[in-house]
């Protein structure tokens, strides 16, 4: 009885042993692929961010993200100075108007405007260049009026014209880089998007979102700079325009009424 019971413990033993032995490769292949799945997914983490994405895009890619990086600086250094300076603007011709329909003077007006360097604004000039013509002609002795008034009238639209130029200035850049930089973003991201299906394709390693992922993250990073660099723009385009035209607006009926009032001085004087 005791030898059998022996017996079937030895059987037992055995089996119990060959079953570890046969486990134990299975658990190291499985550790084995645990390990390097792991492996696999660190490096992947790593180069996955968005630093590391921009200095291991291609040459080109990374061409494409440094002109839309130039374009939105130079934008955004358009903005502050066109806003401080359209702001200054406003803040200039309300100034005048307010001192030139005060009832003063205007060979004052002419004096103190005329001989500000500084501190002049697109209407301060319109009336400037107006003024010192209509002085110019009236002391030659113009004894047509009708020629007094288009002389007038012209030299003053010169000066519109320039005043315009001024305060354009810049901004068609700002359109340009508004309209374009979305496209120059997405042909980054097409040729992002085209390499990395072109080594997914020669390599003889097995397809993986692992394999794929950082070229077409690095693809997108060019779109995604391009929608930065164009929307500010477009609203800063949009918004100078609007006070642009506005300032335009003002300037244009300052002119019809300077000549109205230059009109009347020469239709009391003849008389």
């Amino acid at each position: 009885m005791a030898i059998v019971t022996l017996n079937i413990m030895t059987q037992a033993a055995v089996q119990i042993a060959a079953q570890t032995l046969q486990s134990e490769p299975l658990n190291a292949a499985v550790g084995g692929a645990a390990n390097a799945g792991q492996a696999v997914a660190a490096n992947v983490g790593e180069n996955m961010s968005i630093i590391s994405l921009i200095l291991e895009a291609s040459l080109t890619v990374q061409l494409v993200m440094l002109m839309l990086f130039l374009a939105s600086l130079f934008s955004w250094s358009i903005i502050f100075s066109k806003t401080k300076s359209l702001h200054t603007e406003r803040k200039l011709t309300a100034e005048f108007e307010r001192e030139f329909w005060s009832g003063g003077s205007m060979q004052n007006l002419f004096n103190k405007w005329g001989a500000e360097t500084k501190k002049s604004s697109g209407m301060s000039e319109i009336f400037v260049a107006g003024y010192r013509e209509y002085q110019r002609l009236n002391e030659r002795g113009y004894a047509n009026n009708n020629d007094l008034l288009d002389a007038v009238q012209r030299a003053m639209r010169v000066e519109l014209g320039r005043e315009i130029d001024h305060l354009e200035s810049q901004i068609p850049f700002l359109a340009t880089v508004g309209s374009t930089s979305p496209y120059v973003g997405l042909f980054g991201t097409v040729w992002g998007i085209m390499n990395s299906f072109i080594s997914l394709g020669s390599s003889t390693q097995q397809a993986t979102i692992a394999s794929v992922a950082p070229g077409i993250a690095e693809a997108l990073i060019a779109t995604a700079m391009g929608l930065f660099a164009a929307i500010p723009a477009v609203i800063a385009y949009n918004r100078f325009t609007y006070h642009v035209e506005r300032l335009v607006g003002q300037y244009e009926v300052f002119m019809e009424e300077f000549v109205s009032i230059v009109n009347r001085q020469l239709t009391i004087e003849e008389r």
